[in-house]
């Protein structure tokens, strides 16, 4: 299993970046995904499903991605979601913002990939953490140029 727990400060208002976060802008930060489709409650509380399709390369990916926590408070957000992928790896990612200042939120990324069968934990050990590393700092740099830039 791989986890990982980035943190960083983004200049731009806690709105701004959990904006990022909705259904109807996920593919800025998530531009992989080619389908997010709510099938179950709401987007906004735990319990609430989505049909995902994620490309890689000319393969598509299809799988159910859960909200397991949701939490949209002034100064605090969160939502945490989990997903099995190609029934090889289960993934559970954690995205959480701390408001700063007006313009200043904390970003904190955290998650784990573990593998399910064989294959998939073949598949991490020969991805390694650094790799995953690299993974996670990108989808970082991706969500706080979308919240400066916009």
């Amino acid at each position: 299993m791989i986890s990982w727990k980035e943190e960083r400060i983004i200049e731009a208002s806690i709105e701004e970046v959990w904006e990022l976060f909705s259904d109807a802008q996920i593919h800025r930060i998530m531009p992989k995904v080619e389908e997010h489709q709510l099938i179950e409650k709401t987007e906004e509380e735990a319990g609430a499903k989505h049909r995902q399709s994620y490309r890689e390369g000319k393969r598509v990916e299809t799988y159910i991605v859960e909200t397991l926590a949701y939490e949209d408070l002034e100064d605090k957000k969160k939502k945490r979601i989990s997903f099995v992928l190609g029934s090889a790896f289960e993934i559970d990612l954690t995205f959480t913002l701390v408001k700063v200042g007006e313009n200043r939120t904390k970003f904190i990324y955290e998650g784990s990939n573990k593998g399910t069968n064989f294959v998939g934990r073949a598949m991490l050990k020969l991805g390694g953490k650094k790799g995953n590393h690299k993974v996670v700092g990108e989808f970082m740099d991706r969500v706080e140029q979308e919240a400066v830039n916009g």
